[in-house]
Formats: structure tokens, C-alpha cells, sequence
């Protein structure tokens, strides 16, 4: 397979998911080391024979990213992946993002956009996790901003965002409309992590998509209120700019380790969304339609 950066249009996108992440260095926790080959392409097949055709892989340069696992998760199990490029936030950027230009960032993701990643025949599709600090977009996370943007206008691919505990969102939107992103093309990460409705309709009203990825994850915040702002926001029809997704990034989320596994969203979390009033429409605007548009 060489075509990885559009989405299969005839089944569900999870919007944001890492499928090779190692973080465990900068968190000294081997659990943050997401590896397990095996287990993963399991999981991959559970999720295509439930209609999910494709994971929008969020692991970009520095963050542990595998092209060939990729490439072999692919073949292996049938699952459409489109990877991104990018740099993730401050805490864990490599030393020379400091003396780097914008441009020249943004030349580096409009490489791996164009002519591949590590040598291999993977292109990236999606500019991201492009994200900021809790409560501050530091200036060197502007910087990366700055570069998404050229990278963007160049490119035609749309940006995705990391807010940290769903702060900065809006701040993010304004920063990359500030340097020409349109915010259609734009989706802010990780809304879903406290009590967020103002800002998540603030940043709805500017034309951008949210997220809400991190679904399961509930010692950060539970899925019931999850449910509750998921609620308002179908009463009030803006769900054709919602996209759903887990953010799986630790072996212990995994399923053959205990977790909830990747299927959890769609064996779990849709039945409650009905439960709650939510319609079949609702969800696969949120699975389907939206991420058809936004990431092709």
C-alpha cells in the first residue's frame, strides 16, 4: 500500500490515535513505550470487522514514530492509517527547535508530506499533534504553530492540535488564523478533558473542528460528561464539527493488558451515546462524514 494519506470513505475514522509512540524515556515509564506489535494488529482487526477503516496516527517526529510499522499494520491487518509530521509541545521537543526557523520546520513537514517518511514510501496526511503547554503556548510552541501554517498553505494538509487538558484550544485557532490557516482546516484536540463547553463553542462558531479523543480515559474526566457535552452539542446541531477518538498512547490501554482497548469507543462509549438520545445519524457524522471531510 502506498496510498496512506486519504480516508477510506466507506467505513469509521478514529480522528486521533498513536499506533508506535515512545515517550517512556521523557516519562522514565516503559508503559508509555506503545510497541506491542501483535497485540495492536489484533486490535486493528477487531476494529475493521466493527467498520472502523481508519486510525489518523498522531505520533509525529521525536515522539517514537515507526513508518514501517505503519506500513506492516497495513498490510497486515487492513487498516487504512494516515500518519502526520509535525513537533508535539515544548516539554518535549528536541533541543534544536530553539535555534530553527519557522520556515524551516515547516520545510521538514512539507518533506515528509511530499517525498516520505524515513526513506520509506509512507507520506504524511495530516500536519499534527502541533500542541501547547497547559495554560501557555510557549514561544517556541508558536514557533511550531508558525511552521504548521506554511506547512499547510503549501500542502492543502489540514492541521491538528494537542491542547494539554483542554487548555489554549481557542488561543490555538487564533494563532493559526493569524498566520492564514483557514479554521475549516483545523481541528483543536483533546476538548474533552474538563468542563469545556464555552470554549468549545467559541472555537465551533470560528468554523474549526473539536475532538473529543480522549474517550475512555476516565480518571481525567468520565465519560458520562463526556456524553452530557456531546448532548448539548447535537440539541444544539453542531455535531458536523465533532470527530471522536481514544488517544490510546500506553501498552496498559490495550486490551490483552488489562485496558480498554481500541474497540471500547465503538462496543461502549456508541451504545451509551444512544442511550443518551444521540441517533445513528449523530454518530456516524461524528465517525464517518466529518473525518471524510476534514482529513481528505
Amino acid at each position: 500500500m502506498t496510498q496512506q494519506n486519504r480516508i477510506d470513505a466507506s467505513g469509521y475514522t478514529y480522528a486521533h490515535e498513536h499506533l508506535h509512540l515512545d515517550l517512556s524515556s521523557f516519562k522514565n515509564n516503559i508503559d508509555c513505550r506503545l510497541d506491542q506489535y501483535d497485540l495492536i494488529c489484533e486490535e486493528m482487526k477487531t476494529l475493521v470487522s466493527l467498520g472502523v477503516h481508519n486510525i489518523v496516527e498522531m505520533t509525529n517526529r521525536y515522539m517514537g514514530r515507526n513508518p514501517q510499522f505503519m506500513l506492516d499494520l497495513m498490510r497486515d491487518s487492513g487498516i487504512n492509517v494516515i500518519v502526520s509530521t509535525g513537533y508535539y509541545q515544548s516539554a518535549f521537543f528536541p533541543e534544536h527547535v530553539a535555534h530553527t526557523t519557522a520556515r524551516q520546520l515547516a520545510d521538514e513537514m512539507i518533506a515528509e508530506i511530499e517525498q516520505g517518511i524515513d526513506g520509506t514510501t509512507l507520506k504524511a496526511g495530516v500536519i499534527g499533534e502541533i500542541g501547547s503547554s497547559k495554560g501557555v503556548i510557549t514561544p517556541d510552541e508558536e514557533k511550531v504553530f508558525h511552521a504548521a501554517a506554511i506547512a499547510h498553505l503549501e500542502t492543502g494538509r489540514p492541521v491538528s492540535t494537542h491542547t494539554t487538558l483542554s487548555t489554549m484550544g481557542f488561543e490555538q485557532l487564533k494563532l493559526l488564523k493569524k498566520h492564514g490557516v483557514d479554521a475549516e482546516r483545523v481541528v483543536i484536540g483533546h476538548c474533552d478533558l474538563k468542563d469545556n463547553l464555552d470554549n468549545i463553542l467559541r472555537i465551533i462558531e470560528q468554523g474549526a473542528y473539536i475532538q473529543f479523543d480522549t474517550i475512555g480515559k476516565n480518571d481525567y474526566y468520565p465519560d458520562e460528561k463526556r456524553i452530557t457535552m456531546l448532548k448539548t452539542l447535537a440539541q444544539r446541531g453542531l455535531l458536523n464539527r465533532v470527530m471522536l477518538s481514544m488517544d490510546i498512547t500506553r501498552r496498559s490501554h490495550l486490551r490483552a493488558n488489562g485496558g480498554n482497548g481500541f474497540a471500547y469507543l465503538i462496543t461502549t462509549f456508541v451504545p451509551m451515546l444512544k442511550e443518551a438520545g444521540l441517533t445513528q445519524t449523530d454518530i456516524n457524522l461524528m465517525l464517518r462524514d466529518n473525518p471524510m471531510l476534514f482529513f481528505n
